[in-house]
Parts: structure tokens; sequence; C-alpha cells
């Protein structure tokens, strides 16, 4: 990414108070743009603030409650600035016991896709009012992941690395799904996936030991993937983990419709490639299936203008 070629652009991106999101709000502050870091935990986005060398601003987002996602994007489309990058990189991964979002959602798919889902159809008049980029974080973990059509919200089986797997596939649908609906209806909005690799990140001891309970993913890692990020492989650092999106975000090479990996062996480490899709996430009748049903479940629609 050259040096200050985001002069003038506004930028969004969720997850920003830590990790790969604040790596990529410092990467993309230090090259021109303004940065919105939209936070749960104001205390700890001002921390992340005063991290960042460049003109960045902290709003109030929750992504477990579609009520703090309205109240966001009627926020933003109060302030009426057209949006030039949006990044959907904000997680929550594998609690060792269901846990719910504010509306009752299975919380891996309430936050890790339904909300950003509801953020992206509420403010998509000022996404497309600056031909935005829109880059959605999936996983490796998509490649596995199936949405259970039956069961989405786990409430029959819950397992912790089945519903992450499906939250993030459900993120690799709608980011492709996204860009052919942008392409049909003429929005100007290119929307592209990404997913970081294996990154050494506070994400996989956050999610384990949420609600104060331990689990046995906590400890192998805590110590072993900082310990394998030194080595590079296959574990890399959080500023590792976060190229890929940078790139799908900013790059001029990067394409809609697209998905951004790691270069290296398996796809774990390395500069950022354009990946094969996952077989899992090829099929556009899945990718439109999950929008119109999440269309009722977020109580949201895709408009060209604001209401």
């Amino acid at each position: 990414m050259s040096e200050r070629h985001l002069h003038g652009k506004l930028a969004v991106v969720t997850g920003a108070s830590d990790g790969i999101g604040l790596g990529l709000a410092r990467r993309l502050a230090v090259a021109g743009a303004e940065v919105i870091l939209p936070v749960r935990n104001e205390a700890k986005g001002r921390a992340a603030l005063d991290t960042i060398n460049g003109n960045a601003s902290l709003r109030r987002l929750d992504l477990a409650s579609l009520s703090s996602v309205a109240a966001l994007a009627d926020t933003l489309t109060a302030e009426g600035r057209p949006i030039h990058i949006l990044i959907n990189n904000a997680a929550v991964m594998t609690p060792p016991t269901r846990f719910t979002t504010t509306d009752g959602f299975e919380i891996q798919f309430g936050t890790n896709y339904l909300g950003h889902f509801a953020l992206v159809a509420r403010i998509l008049p000022l996404l497309i009012a600056g031909r935005a980029r829109v880059t959605t974080q999936s996983a490796l973990a998509a490649m596995g992941g199936r949405i259970n059509w039956a069961d989405l919200q786990c409430e029959r089986a819950y397992s912790p690395w089945t519903a992450y797997n499906q939250s993030k596939l459900a993120n690799m649908l709608f980011g492709l799904e996204l860009d052919r609906r942008s392409r049909t209806h003429g929005w100007g909005v290119t929307s592209n996936v990404a997913h970081p690799g294996l990154a050494s990140t506070n994400l996989q001891t956050t999610g384990p030991t949420m609600g104060g309970q331990w689990s046995p993913l906590k400890s192998p890692f805590k110590s072993v993937f900082p310990a394998l990020s030194r080595l590079g492989w296959p574990v890399q650092t959080t500023e590792g983990g976060l190229r890929p999106a940078l790139y799908a975000a900013t790059d001029p090479a990067a394409r809609g419709g697209r998905f951004y990996g790691p270069r290296g062996l398996a796809h774990l480490t390395g500069p950022a490639t354009e990946e094969k899709i996952y077989k899992s996430a090829r099929s556009p009748e899945d990718a439109a299936r999950l929008w119109d049903l999440s269309l009722g479940l977020a109580e949201v629609t895709f408009a060209a203008r604001a209401h």
C-alpha cells in the first residue's frame, strides 16, 4: 500500500480496538485515510485510538445488538459522509457453551455475520455514495463450514467449532452475494472476502473463556500460537494476518467477487494472494437463500437511498 494514497478517503473498520482490526486501522490511517472505529468497549477503544498515527475517531457499536447497529447507522447517516472503505472484521470465536445476542441469535452467527449484514444494509446509501470497497473477513474455518438451515441458531445442538465455521461461511456467502447484487442493481459497491490464515491474536482466547468459563483451548492458543508466530509458520503475527484484508480493501488490483488470503503453504501465512473460493461457498443459490432469510432476521432492506 503506497504511502498516503488513501488521502481523502473515509474508512470504517469493525473490531478495531485490538488485534487485526487495530492493525488495519493503523495502516489505513498511515496511508492517509480518516478511520472510524466502531467499538463496544469505549475505554478499550480510546486506548486503541492513542496508538493510531493519523486521523481516527470512535463510534459506539455492539454487533450483538441490532438496535446498536441501527443506532450507529443513524449516526453515520446523520453525519452524511460517503464511506469509501468498510472492513467487516469483528468476530467472536468458539465460546464453550451457547451464548445469544441481545436479539436471541447464536452469538457467533449474530455477531460475526448478521450484525455485519445489518450494518451494510443500513449504511448502503453511504457506501454507494463513496463507491465503496467492502471487505468481509472470513476464515479458514469456512472451508469446513455448512449452513444448517434446519437449526441455524444451534438451538438443538451446539458445537463451538461448528457454529464458528457456519458464521464464517455465512460471511463468505454474504461478501460474494453483495458483489453480485451490486453489479445487478448498479450500486457501484465492490465487495470481496478475505481471511488472515492462522494469526496469533486475542480472538483465540477471548471466545473460549467467554463468561468466565475455562476451556482446554485457552492454554495451547495462549502459549503455542505466539511462540509459533515468531517462527513465521504455521502461525503468523497479527501484522501478517492483516495483509489479505488490507490488500482486498485498498489495492487497485483486488477485485470484487474474489477471495484473498495468505500466499504461503496451505494459505496459513505469507503475503496476500487471490485464492479459489471454497467449495462450500460456491453456490449462488445458497447465498441468495441466506440473504433473503437474513433480511427477515435482521429486519432490514437494501435500499439505495436513505429512508
